[in-house]
């Protein structure tokens, strides 16, 4: 095997292994920039010595191995061969580079743990995201960068600042119990989700979709669906994801221009990920827990999932289901969806009604859907110049460039 493919192959490897490799080694050090380190110490070291000795039998079982000998080391310089130190160090020497078992048994509570400790609340939103892409989706620094259409310093330093602050505060780390988890677990869906919606809706650059990105959340997704089985909002995360990916190759034209919904060729759609939504969608169902936001949101994704054409989508329902959400979750971008779904049910007046009433909210100032969706209201009442007005104010307001070029279109349509 050459050099390029046992690089390709320690790359395939480490996107498999890395999260586990981390979360069992946090566990044994109790230090999750410490464990981080450790892995990327094995994959240098991977790197160093598969292309001359040849890729191992269990490639995960002698990243494991090297990353924990690499952790007694440090555990030693650091404080002096204590306990941790002697637990590591019986457990390594029962282990060689080839170890059939590899990953322990504990490897699910582990990952289940490393998810709540990337995903704490202590951190912000953008320390918790490039913790979580390059900790358990395995993505190195420049990867998360290009993504996010940042610099490759600025994602090295959220994530160095992000494992500080973790052993400042003194996370545990374990999956929390009682009051706190479900605290806790809004915070890791809000990361997987934010993480997809980057990949759905790419907030700036010339791309309009980064399916690599939703790719990586629906992944992350399913595999905490199988460690939280319990958890009805996990499922209707799942659910969602699922569903909206299921559009990603109707939602753009053949120059990469967007594509709205009811315009899509829904011969396009993936109706196995539907189909898979929709399953998920039942197991949230079939654990009677009160109905929660992403559970929601999937309930009005699988409205549009199950309309084979855009003119059979049950729209009364959809807007029931947005009064829903809003009870449960209030916000400004929940009604101005639920705008939409009244103008589709009941027409654009009443959509532009509700819109006119929420146009004054903080939170919408300077969002450019705003004026995006009452350009499409004023369109359809006929009031052509005001609805170019809006059209225009929206693409001024937005950082992406595709979605700017078709804000733009529709106002000169006007």
């Amino acid at each position: 095997m050459g050099a390029t493919s046992v690089h390709r192959t320690i790359d395939a490897v480490w996107r498999m292994e890395s999260a586990k490799v981390i979360a069992a080694l946090a566990r044994y050090t109790r230090d999750v920039g410490l464990a981080e380190e450790m892995a990327q110490d094995a994959l240098v070291a991977a790197l160093e010595q598969w292309p001359v000795e040849g890729v191992p039998r269990n490639p995960g079982a002698w990243l494991m191995t090297t990353a924990k000998r690499r952790s007694i080391d440090q555990i030693r310089r650091r404080e002096n061969l204590n306990r941790k130190v002697e637990e590591i160090g019986r457990d390594v020497q029962e282990a060689t580079p080839d170890a059939s078992e590899g990953i322990d048994d504990e490897i699910g509570d582990d990952l289940l743990s490393l998810m709540f400790t990337a995903c704490h609340p202590v951190l912000g939103t953008e320390a918790r995201v490039a913790l979580t892409l390059k900790m358990l989706g395995g993505l190195k620094t420049e990867e998360i960068a290009r993504a996010f259409l940042v610099s490759d310093a600025t994602v090295a330093q959220r994530i160095v600042r992000a494992k500080k602050a973790l052993a400042d505060a003194g996370v545990p780390f374990e999956v929390p119990e009682g009051p706190e988890l479900a605290t806790r677990l809004a915070s890791v869906l809000e990361v997987i989700y934010l993480i997809f919606n980057e990949g759905y809706s790419a907030t700036q650059g010339d791309d309009w979709l980064r399916p690599e990105l939703c790719a990586e959340a629906l992944r992350l997704g399913r595999v905490l669906a199988e460690l939280a089985p319990k958890e009805a909002e996990v499922h209707g995360l799942v659910a969602l994801m699922e569903i909206q990916a299921s559009r990603t190759k109707a939602r753009t034209g053949p120059n990469g221009e967007p594509v709205l919904l009811l315009e899509q060729d829904r011969g396009r759609w993936d109706w196995l990920l539907i189909g898979r939504g929709l399953k998920a969608l039942e197991r949230a169902e079939a654990l009677n827990q009160p109905p929660g936001p992403y559970y929601v949101q999937a309930a009005l994704a699988a409205c549009h999932g199950r309309a084979r054409r855009a003119e059979d989508t049950d729209w009364q329902r959809i807007a029931t289901l947005y009064q829903v959400l809003a009870s449960i979750s209030p916000s400004p971008i929940v009604e101005l969806n639920r705008a939409v779904a009244l103008s589709m049910a009941f027409g654009p007046a009443a959509g532009l009604a509700l819109v006119d009433e929420i146009a004054g909210e903080k939170a919408l100032q300077g969002y450019h859907l705003l004026p995006s969706v009452r350009g499409d209201f004023l369109v359809k009442l006929g009031r052509s110049a005001e609805a170019k007005a809006e059209f225009e104010k929206a693409a001024a307001l937005t950082r992406n460039e595709r979605e700017r070029t078709l804000l733009l279109e529709r106002a000169a349509a006007c």
